[in-house]
């Protein structure tokens, strides 16, 4: 309540601009219905959900000076966090003053009346130890009695005051005086001094000659004196709330470590080897990547138009279908990847059935100028919660494209401090590669997921990689800097984005030069008319700024098949060319035509065929057969749309006396059976000797059987999801069974034990690339359809998918 009231104080203090700012920067607090009081803004700026959603977009010094501050425990002065991370003058203290002020436009840290800087409640659990520090002293003294604080003060040589406040009061001042604290310990034995240093974080590089834990009732024999020292003079704070060690008030660790001892911070971001550059050196790079891209991402499109990709069984689209794609449209993996990924996420892919189909955005995205195209696919990427172009797991595993893996905020927030870093670079200088700049992404968003390696290039292991490498294929990194591109993109304007693309891209192109070899080439991005033509009549052999297709006849019998004459495909080309067309082309175009359609294939269900011309000709002109589809494609052979047996009959029901054929040839022999009623058997006759006693009687228990399971009434089975006669024991059971089709149902129960116990499993998992590995787990979290642990293989958490988990084994 206390920092509630003191930032809806700080808020009616601001101006109406720092007020809009405030709440701009912080727009997920401030979604419908709009507060309408100062105490409702700070109610939902206080949120934790909201905290959380602003951390990601801190620099490294913010989150730095938040975690200092989050050290000092409760509200603290400008100074004493100036004097924590050792910024009092010079240049860290103006980074200083600059990270506070933009804490403070997150609302995250803010002064009150005094100065005293307060922090949302929330953020300060974001650490658990924020520097290796543990609470203040008052909070660790909670549930202490009077008289266990009247020994404190006793020890300490202080006269105690009457009351217990008094006495809390005296020894929380004491502790707060870094002199007097490191006068007590100096008179301390040395077992305790080395305890309390190795404790405060201040003790000597070699590793101590005891052990250092201190438990509740396991203190070891030589460390005991000096626990108890430490502990009768407030030093060390006993837990009564958890089993474990002592606690070490932060302003004991704090004096302890002494005053040379700062906290990190780091109020520039890393520098990195710069070379000169023009703006003009950038915007041509910058152009002639654009181009490529959209040049070649219309092809990719266009390849997956005519047969869409096909899905795997296990989801997204693999590494065949890609390779397929790529050599369609002349582009590497990576270009395939980032196309397929931009356009889903665009809206110009979809989902259909096992396959993902172009949709009807694609149709009038095609039709734009390239400028648009593009724009539609960097806003895409923009926002893209993945890295497309990582085409490998931690297992060094092939990835699909599309394979719907949970959103990934790093990867997005990695992409933004791409572009932080990189408008910070001075004007007139660029990196002097591209991969520089990994550090300073680190700098600006230091949450973001530094796993974005390209997996594309196993030798390339620097931080951020994939995203640079993507961001140069756009061209919004050129020459080492940020481009008009990244520019917009760093600004989220889609107008000017799409005004950028217009300058710096042509426009597409509508002709061609066809040449004597056969070729057609196409200087920049074609137009969607021009790309559909050539695609029909020729191959595609390059694509990029300039894309290049080469007649064959297979090329030309294609364009023949899709229903174009020869006069046709001339007229077309020529409309398109810059030139006439090519003598070669033209012989080509007219002996391909001369020799097609000379043999044809007609489709046909039966074949009716005789000697006689003139009977055939009486059957295909029959009205009452013309539902049998008869065509009559020589004067002794006709072929039906019906099935023999129909047509069969249908001919004996005009009067004609056809007969049937065997695939062989041979003619087929009709034998009817004769027809039978289906009556009852009727019961044994009865017989009075031993012959036949034996059998009789068997019969007559099997009929009995029959006629006993026949007049059995239904049975309503109980509930039993698995038809094991058990029903779902907890709700976890059930919504576990619900995702984890693969699990029996002992292994469902013994999953969902775990997940509600909180205790460790080993599953059998199989990854999106189809690998299987077995993995221990621990921390288990529940979050349909996914499952959030710690994987003790990876050494980190993991999101596991539950429909992908096969087997479940006990520790």
């Amino acid at each position: 309540m206390e920092s509630r009231s003191t930032l809806t104080a700080w808020l009616g203090r601001l101006d109406a601009g720092r007020l809009a700012r405030v709440l701009a920067t912080r727009n997920d607090a401030t979604s419908p219905p709009e507060p309408r009081t100062l105490g409702e803004v700070a109610d939902r700026l206080q949120r934790p959900g909201s905290v959380a959603l602003a951390l990601p977009r801190l620099t490294l010094p913010c989150l730095q000076v938040a975690e200092a501050l989050a050290a000092l425990g409760g509200p603290a002065t400008p100074g004493a966090l100036a004097q924590l991370l050792g910024a009092t003058d010079g240049e860290a203290a103006r980074g200083l003053d600059a990270v506070l002020e933009t804490l403070a436009d997150h609302a995250l840290v803010w002064p009150d009346g005094n100065g005293t800087l307060h922090m949302a409640a929330s953020l300060r659990q974001a650490w658990e130890a924020p520097l290796g520090l543990d609470a203040p002293l008052e909070e660790l003294l909670t549930g202490v009695t009077s008289d266990e604080l009247r020994g404190m003060l006793v020890a300490l040589g202080i006269k105690p005051p009457g009351s217990k406040q008094q006495r809390l009061a005296a020894l929380v001042e004491h502790h707060s005086d870094p002199e007097a604290i490191v006068t007590v310990v100096a008179r301390a034995p040395a077992i305790a001094r080395e305890l309390l240093a190795h404790r405060a974080g201040s003790a000597p590089t070699q590793p101590p000659t005891q052990p250092q834990v201190i438990m509740f009732g396991t203190v070891g024999p030589g460390l005991e004196s000096g626990v108890r020292w430490a502990l009768d003079r407030g030093l060390l704070i006993e837990d009564r709330h958890r089993y474990g060690a002592a606690r070490m008030p932060v302003e004991v660790a704090l004096a302890l470590r002494g005053p040379g001892r700062h906290a990190p911070f780091d109020p520039l971001p890393p520098s990195a080897r710069l070379v000169s550059i023009t703006s003009a050196e950038v915007e041509r790079e910058a152009a002639a990547a654009a181009t490529a891209f959209a040049a070649q991402a219309a092809s990719v499109l266009s390849a997956c138009s005519p047969t869409p990709p096909a899905r795997l069984k296990s989801g997204g689209i693999g590494a065949r279908e890609l390779a397929r794609i790529g050599k369609a449209a002349q582009a590497d993996e990576a270009v395939v990847r980032i196309t397929l990924e931009t356009a889903y996420a665009a809206g110009l892919l979809a989902r259909d059935g096992d396959r993902v189909a172009p949709t009807g955005a694609y149709d009038v995205w095609a039709e734009q100028e390239p400028a648009e195209r593009l724009a539609v696919l960097l806003r895409a990427w923009r926002n893209l919660p993945l890295t497309p172009t990582r085409a490998r797991d931690e297992d060094n595993k092939a990835l699909p494209a599309l394979a719907g893996a949970p959103p990934c905020n790093g990867c997005r927030q990695a992409r933004h401090g791409l572009f932080s870093a990189a408008a910070q670079l001075p004007a007139g200088q660029g990196v002097k590669t591209a991969a520089d700049l990994g550090p300073a992404v680190a700098w600006h968003r230091p949450l973001a997921d530094t796993t974005c390696v390209d997996a594309m290039d196993a030798m390339d292991d620097s931080p951020f990689a994939a995203v640079i490498r993507e961001a140069e294929l756009f061209g919004v990194i050129a020459r080492g800097a940020l481009s008009a591109l990244g520019a917009q993109l760093l600004a989220d304007d889609a107008e000017g984005l799409t005004a950028a693309c217009r300058r710096l891209l042509p426009p597409a192109t509508g002709t061609a030069r066809i040449g004597t070899d056969l070729t057609a080439v196409v200087a920049g991005t074609p137009t969607a008319r021009l790309a559909v033509l050539l695609d029909a009549t020729a191959d595609r052999e390059t694509s990029g700024t300039a894309s290049v297709w080469r007649f064959s006849s297979g090329s030309i019998r294609r364009a023949l098949d899709s229903g174009r004459s020869p006069d046709e495909i001339t007229a077309e080309l020529s409309a398109i060319a810059v030139d006439p067309l090519p003598q070669p082309l033209s012989y080509l175009i007219v002996d391909t035509a001369r020799g097609h359609g000379r043999v044809r294939i007609a489709p046909a269900v039966c074949v009716i065929h005789g000697q006689e011309p003139a009977l055939l000709t009486e059957l295909a002109a029959h009205r009452k057969l013309a539902t049998l589809g008869l065509r009559q494609l020589a004067p002794t052979v006709l072929v039906s749309r019906s099935p023999l047996d129909t047509t069969l009959a249908a001919l004996r029901a005009e009067g004609y006396a056809p007969v049937a054929e065997t695939a062989g040839g041979t003619v087929r022999i009709e034998k009817a059976l004769p027809p039978r009623a289906d009556a009852p058997v009727p019961a044994p006759r009865k017989s009075g000797g031993r012959r036949g006693t034996r059998s009789t009687a068997l019969r007559t228990t099997s009929e009995d059987l029959a006629v006993r399971l026949l007049t059995a009434p239904p049975t309503v089975p109980e509930p039993d999801p698995f038809g094991s006669g058990v029903p779902f024991g907890t709700d976890t059971e059930e919504i576990v069974a619900g995702y984890a089709k693969h699990l029996s149902y002992s292994d469902v129960r013994q999953l969902a034990h775990t997940i509600d116990a909180g205790t460790a499993i080993t599953v059998e998992y199989v990854a999106t690339s189809g690998s299987r590995t077995v993995r221990t787990l621990s921390g288990l979290e529940l979050d349909p359809p996914y499952l959030e642990a710690w994987c003790h293989l990876r050494e980190a958490e993991r999101v596991f998918t539950l429909s992908r988990i096969h087997g479940v084994m006990p520790l």
